[in-house]
């Protein structure tokens, strides 16, 4: 099999039509735990060398994982058990609401009201640590920020937002606000505007970067060997760091915002074929071995999805 490098994300495709992806040690591990909270070291050291990785690094991030608490260990070498102490799934788990909207918007059934959302607010030095957090929720929420103490979103999202500013303390700092008459220096037009404060280039170029590793896999998987249960693995994990790494800094603007035909509907639905894909393949059932609890989030997420809104028509 031709294994899908683990090399920094923003490369070019290799010579061979394969598409870097960046996963970190750390990042394999949380990915590999089980639904019972384990992570089978045999199929850790398989994995991480498909994606390039040596033994020596996987030692070392176990070896800081167990020191941090996050993992007990069991055994040795490559018959050893790692136990989650907690839930350590990773930063690649999927955000199920956010990802339902966005397959909604794909297909037109979140249409935008034209209506811009607010929030204003001017939280006192001696509050910093919380005046950082109410803006990270902002930006994490797809707000943009317009000038200092000023974001804005395309979206309603202020239930979100106060309720943040509630757990802060800092509700009484905050004022939302919504209209339909935006303009920031020159631009007033909708399009504009979202072109003026968002980097939708950049977030364009991300979901293209998913969807060449989705058609990769998709074609990986067509073919008549079926990929070994690692393998598969190596796919599924790759797949969810793309999309994670798409979907993140994307704020879902609705579409009547961005430039037609947008890549990250494309993405998303290639993505949504690449998982039925590898769960019709998968061996972990015909083997009844554990499978990854990222394994089992995807597949639930997009089983909620109706298959309308993730089918990908050609």
């Amino acid at each position: 099999m031709s294994t899908l490098p683990n090399t920094p994300m923003g490369t070019q495709a290799n010579t061979d039509g394969t598409v870097p992806v960046s996963i970190p040690t750390r990042l394999l591990v949380h990915a590999l735990v089980r639904e019972d909270g384990t992570v089978d070291a045999g199929e850790l050291y398989t994995v991480a060398g498909l994606l390039g990785m040596t033994d020596q690094q996987v030692r070392l991030c176990v070896k800081r994982l167990v020191a941090e608490g996050r993992f007990t260990h069991e055994g040795r070498g490559r018959k050893a058990l790692l136990r989650a102490v907690a839930d350590f799934t990773g930063s690649i788990t999927p955000n199920v609401a956010h990802i339902r909207h966005a397959y909604r918007q794909d297909h037109g059934l979140a249409a935008w009201d034209g209506v811009w959302h607010l929030f204003a607010f001017a939280i006192p030095e001696s509050s910093r640590t919380s005046r950082d957090a109410l803006r990270d929720t902002l930006r994490h929420l797809g707000a943009a920020p317009i000038q200092s103490g000023l974001y804005v979103s395309a979206n309603p999202i202020e239930e979100l937002v106060e309720a943040q500013a509630r757990h802060l303390g800092v509700a009484h700092a905050l004022t939302c606000l919504t209209s339909t008459d935006l303009r920031v220096g020159s631009h007033d037009a909708p399009h504009a505007l979202a072109a003026a404060l968002w980097p939708l280039n950049d977030i364009a170029a991300r979901h293209d970067r998913l969807a060449d590793l989705a058609r990769v896999c998709l074609d990986r998987l067509a073919q008549p060997d079926i990929p070994t249960g690692p393998e598969q693995l190596t796919m599924a994990i790759q797949l969810a760091a793309a999309f994670t790494h798409a979907m993140e800094p994307d704020p879902l603007l609705p579409p009547e915002l961005l430039p037609q035909p947008w890549p990250g509907a494309h993405a998303r639905r290639l993505t949504a074929a690449c998982w039925t894909a590898l769960a019709e393949a998968d061996t972990h059932t015909t083997t009844e071995t554990p499978v990854p609890r990222l394994f089992v989030q995807y597949e639930d997420l997009l089983a909620s999805i109706p298959e309308r809104l993730t089918y990908n028509g050609g």
